[in-house]
């Protein structure tokens, strides 16, 4: 009799021990998936941009890179235009002096930061020449394929037009770029799936 009440109490001992180590195994099966996955289950954005996701070139797009490597994806029907040195820049092919939309990829040239990035996007926008700057939304510890990003959404006017655009900062341990996509207001609707899918594939 006393030999089976040791026996029960041995395997009632061991209960506790089991249930830890299934406890174990289920998080790192949680965890392998969520590593397979890409983290998207905990990385992936909400609101404003829900729409980044992180991925390669889309099939039949091209590339322009700036002198720092970042990788600039645009639409086939786009071409390359000429801009700032050091950067890279793509706009729809068309009349000239007609503007439908915009893609620049540049390095980090001056005090902009992760961190900061809301803030300087506003100002830079208004040193520039840019009119009622008006910021929609922004984020930071955004996901991209090379590194992390901060970005905003924002509307100003110039003297032409009024642009809405999508500006990110993206640093990894190779460096920190920047790249917007801009439309007119009037034709972001037309343009702003080719845009956010640009900004998705930047690689730094």
């Amino acid at each position: 009799m006393a030999t089976a009440t040791s026996e029960t109490n041995r395997r009632s001992a061991r209960w506790p021990i089991r249930a830890a180590a299934l406890a174990l195994l289920a998080l790192l099966a949680a965890a392998v998936i969520a590593v397979a996955d890409g983290g998207s289950a905990t990385h992936r954005p909400a609101g404003p941009f829900g729409w980044l996701q992180p991925g390669a070139t889309p099939a039949g797009w091209h590339v322009a890179r700036i002198p720092s490597g970042a990788a600039l994806s645009f639409p086939a029907g786009w071409t390359t235009i000429t801009t700032d040195r050091g950067t890279a820049s793509a706009a729809p092919a068309g009349r000239r002096g007609v503007f439908r939309g915009y893609l620049n990829a540049t390095p980090r040239s001056g005090h902009e930061t992760l961190a900061n990035w809301s803030r300087f996007r506003v100002a830079h926008i208004a040193s520039e020449g840019g009119r009622h700057v008006q910021l929609e939304a922004s984020a930071t510890g955004l996901r991209f394929g090379s590194g992390i990003g901060s970005c905003v959404i924002d509307r100003y006017t110039t003297s032409t037009a009024r642009f809405r655009e999508v500006a990110c900062i993206v640093a990894d341990r190779t460096g920190t770029a920047v790249v917007v996509g801009a439309a007119p207001v009037d034709r972001w609707a037309a343009q702003r799936r080719q845009l956010e899918r640009a900004v998705s594939s930047f690689s730094v």
